[in-house]
């Protein structure tokens, strides 16, 4: 977008730093306001966009009479698609903001990047089962954690609340946190918009269900791939997080990784949720109910099953302290690429 910008006076940043104060400010932005309830009801969120784009695509490329390979083409179709749209109207954007702050604009385009980093929301999400549980028991708990996970909340006793909440948060560090910002690191506001209409369509249309399972195909497998370095990094920053916070262990959180991470049905969900698991004392995953069925999946840790609502609050102080460290990892990584 800029060969220069302005930051703390006049001092010139290469373009390769550009996209480190872009995830900097964008990470600090988001964790301090998230996305205001009023600007929600307003214009909805970027997300909401892109779901919606997503929908008109199966609309008309998802037909029930056609065959299985024609219904993954039009997958195939609906994603190039798709991301194309997505791509022009994030470099549209950029172009915009750069013509109108060619020296500040960077700062305008970090703001537009926050919206598509999810840290606050999933602390509010998270911790709104902990509450529900403490105060409004069983149900409050199931009614909190159906708000996040796919799961039959009715078949969910505490412990089962318990472990969703956490899985939830485990594997939303990864998706939600550090893949995008991976991605804004790595390409700028079109960077992390790609990443994300390609994460949501996976969340639309990514299922096994007699309806997505040929359509959703190719934005199931594109996922795996872009989610692949950030599941390792969030792991990193869970394990180096169970150094720090008091009555975890960062051995135990590298030991479950290093033994159950690839033996996830998901080959990237398993690396977080390895090391939460290890670092708290938990096992997490496991066998679970969906809404398509019952699903048998191998043990993240190998600790008690029995977690509670306060599992739930040490798991948000891991994830906070993971965060930071991130957001540290961000400003390191740029203040040694300044000339």
């Amino acid at each position: 977008m800029v060969e220069s910008c302005f930051i703390g006076g006049d001092l010139t940043v290469y373009p390769a730093a550009i996209n480190l104060w872009l995830l900097v400010v964008a990470l600090g932005v988001e964790a301090a306001l998230g996305w205001p309830q009023p600007l929600f009801r307003a214009i909805r969120h970027p997300v909401v966009w892109i779901g919606a784009l997503i929908g008109v695509l199966e609309q008309h490329l998802n037909r029930p009479a056609w065959r299985g390979w024609q219904r993954r083409l039009g997958g195939i179709i609906g994603l190039v698609v798709l991301l194309v749209a997505v791509w022009y109207a994030a470099s549209l954007i950029r172009h915009w903001i750069g013509l109108l702050l060619p020296a500040d604009g960077w700062i305008v385009e970090a703001v537009l990047a926050a919206s598509l980093l999810a840290q606050r929301s999933l602390w509010d999400h998270v911790i709104a089962v902990a509450r529900g549980l403490e105060q409004g028991g069983l149900d409050g708990g199931r009614a909190a954690v159906s708000m996040i996970v796919g799961r039959d909340p009715e078949s969910l006793d505490e412990p089962g609340i318990c472990r969703a909440a956490i899985e939830s948060l485990a594997e939303n560090f990864s998706d939600g946190v550090v893949a995008p910002a991976f991605w804004l690191a790595v390409g700028g506001l079109p960077g992390i918009a790609l990443y994300k209409a390609i994460n949501t369509a996976d969340s639309m249309i990514g299922h096994k269900s007699e309806r997505y399972r040929d359509y959703g195909w190719a934005a199931a497998r594109l996922d795996d791939l872009v989610n692949l370095p950030a599941s390792r990094l969030s792991a990193l920053l869970l394990v180096l997080a169970a150094a720090v916070l008091p009555g975890a262990s960062a051995n135990a959180a590298f030991a479950a990784v290093e033994r159950d991470a690839g033996k996830h049905r998901s080959p990237n969900a398993g690396w977080p949720e390895a090391a939460m698991a290890g670092a708290l004392g938990l096992k997490l995953a496991g066998p679970r109910r969906y809404a398509e069925g019952w699903v048998e999946d191998h043990w993240m840790g190998n600790g008690r099953a029995e977690a509670t609502a306060g599992d739930i609050r040490r798991a948000l102080k891991l994830y906070a302290i993971a965060g930071l460290l991130l957001f540290g990892a961000a400003l390191a990584g740029a203040l040694i690429v300044l000339p």
